[in-house]
């Protein structure tokens, strides 16, 4: 997916008044500015690049089909991220009863854009140190997608994606306490996790 050029909320609210008289193309400005951080947003929720391509795809019809019941009570791509939570929500757990197994990220997520991968390449680095880097990376998507679902996307949006604590409350639907006791939880349980690849030699740490 190609990267949006970032919009202001003025710019945003305009595209939005033009998309609901029937605007397409202002629709379409929309997409192109929030595709990628929808589309970031829901491979590391499912883990599958192209079933996440599937699924946004997927949020911006229903918003398309949904726009007339915006009414900009909170902001446009909090509105998005509603729409996108309970779409992965909805297809990780049908994944679920299809197979009764655990996901798991063995296969990398091509999501090469800086907006994703918030690590900054050290073109210093011996090959074997950054294959390493790699490894611990996928690792640590393997733990964060063995979250519970509500755990997993209070994690992926806020340490994630950047969204505040008030912000992904809206998006929840769900009061402030809610979202902070959801991400101690998931780190604790996060922690937890990545002990235990430590202890059985999965993971290891550098001296």
């Amino acid at each position: 997916m190609t990267k949006g050029k970032e919009l202001s909320q003025q710019e945003v609210a305009r595209l939005v008044r033009a998309a609901k008289a029937g605007d397409r193309q202002a629709f379409g400005r929309l997409v192109e500015a929030y595709q990628d951080r929808i589309y970031g947003y829901l491979a590391r929720m499912l883990g599958d690049p192209d079933e996440a391509e599937d699924v946004a795809q997927e949020v911006f019809v229903r918003a398309y089909r949904s726009l007339g019941k915006f009414r900009g009570a909170s902001s446009f791509h909090t509105w998005l991220y509603r729409i996108a939570s309970n779409l992965a929500i909805d297809v990780a757990r049908k994944r679920k009863r299809q197979d009764n197994t655990a996901y798991s990220l063995d296969a990398p997520m091509e999501m090469g854009d800086e907006e994703y991968d918030r690590e900054i390449p050290d073109e210093s680095r011996a090959p074997d140190q950054i294959s390493e880097q790699k490894q611990v990376q996928s690792i640590v998507r393997q733990a964060v997608m063995g979250l519970p679902d509500k755990l997993r996307d209070v994690m992926v949006l806020y340490e994630l994606q950047g969204e505040s604590y008030e912000d992904i409350a809206d998006i929840l639907e769900v009061p402030l306490g809610t979202v902070k006791s959801r991400l101690f939880n998931a780190r604790g349980q996060l922690k937890k996790r990545l002990e235990a690849m430590v202890d059985t030699g999965e993971l290891h740490v550098g001296s």
